[in-house]
């Protein structure tokens, strides 16, 4: 499976994007050892998370619809915003990815979402911190926090990338300021994180 994705990736999307999926694989399956939690998924969907990344807008709102997805406005203004649930549409239909919990990493990698599974929260967080993505004394400190608590670094990683969209007035979507909220909150109440897929 590994190697038709790779295929797959390898005409559908620059190389340089293909160096970053790799580098979110290793570093999701790195976390995944850490958390003692299924490296073969989280493997998976770092693998897969980033299918629909190319994809038209068009494209993207049209699969978006046919799967009965929601279309807010956010959405509507940028639909870019879909590429991680659409990532979900084509790991489960062109590679018969039918593991609920994968298919949930992948589609939440982008946005969060309150309540996510830890292989969800690995992926999200590999994607935002994998080492391509800069070497900031911030980012340190997120790839720090990302293997010492995870709700924290989910929380964290959430309020760094919402201060880039700020400063970049881009258009925030409800669901970035609710996973911020929900993993922070659960922070703070010192609760575990979600092991089964939500």
């Amino acid at each position: 499976m590994r190697e038709k994705v790779l295929a797959w990736l390898a005409e559908n999307v620059p190389s340089s994007r293909v160096n970053h999926i790799l580098r979110v694989e290793q570093m999701a399956v790195d976390l995944a050892v850490h958390y003692n939690v299924d490296r073969g998924k989280a493997a998976m969907a770092g693998l897969m998370h980033d299918l629909a990344k190319y994809f038209k807008p068009q494209k993207l709102l049209l699969m978006a619809r046919q799967e009965g997805l929601e279309i807010d406005e956010v959405i509507e203004a940028n639909p870019h915003l879909l590429h991680a649930d659409v990532s979900a549409i084509v790991a489960r239909d062109s590679f018969g990815v039918n593991d609920e919990e994968v298919l949930q990493a992948i589609a939440n990698h982008t946005l969060g979402r309150p309540g996510m599974s830890l292989t969800s929260c690995i992926v999200f967080l590999a994607d935002s911190l994998e080492p391509g993505r800069g070497d900031s004394p911030q980012l340190q400190a997120l790839r720090q926090m990302s293997r010492q608590n995870i709700n924290q670094a989910v929380w964290k990683t959430s309020d760094y990338t919402l201060k880039f969209l700020l400063e970049s007035s881009c258009l925030v979507h409800p669901r970035v300021v609710f996973t911020r909220n929900w993993f922070c909150a659960r922070w703070k109440n010192k609760q575990p994180v979600v092991q089964q897929s939500a």
